[in-house]
């Protein structure tokens, strides 16, 4: 079965950091591309970023580009989502996500429970 859990989510002012990251199991995670999506209050899910197996193909919302760091060990099975310069429209629940395939290009076929972020002073 495949399971995923975001954690590291939390409290934090503007222009600060978080780090969340995404244990995976019940699948070879190593071959699956994975993705980041964020659902804040009131709004529809959206697209974070993603990032192939082997870490040779990244991609990010517009949003977060230059701020946000998407990351992978293959060797603890865990996903990472480094960010940057938050602001308070980065509040959201974020998730992730598993791709059916070693690229991240269409839809996940898995998610896991968010974490909550909240960026507020």
């Amino acid at each position: 079965e495949v399971q995923l859990q975001a954690f590291g989510g939390g409290l934090v002012q503007p222009g600060g950091s978080l780090r969340l990251s995404c244990a995976a199991s019940g699948f070879a995670f190593s071959s699956f591309g994975m993705y980041w999506v964020r659902q804040a209050p009131g709004k529809r899910r959206e697209f974070v970023s993603s990032i192939n197996s082997g870490s040779t193909d990244i991609r990010y919302a517009n949003g977060v580009k230059d701020r946000f760091t998407i990351s992978r060990d293959n060797t603890k099975n865990t996903l990472y989502l480094q960010m940057n310069s938050l602001n308070p429209d980065d509040t959201a629940v974020y998730y992730c996500g598993k791709s059916p395939e070693r690229n991240a290009y269409g839809p996940a076929d898995s998610w896991g429970q968010g974490t909550l972020v909240t960026v507020s002073s």
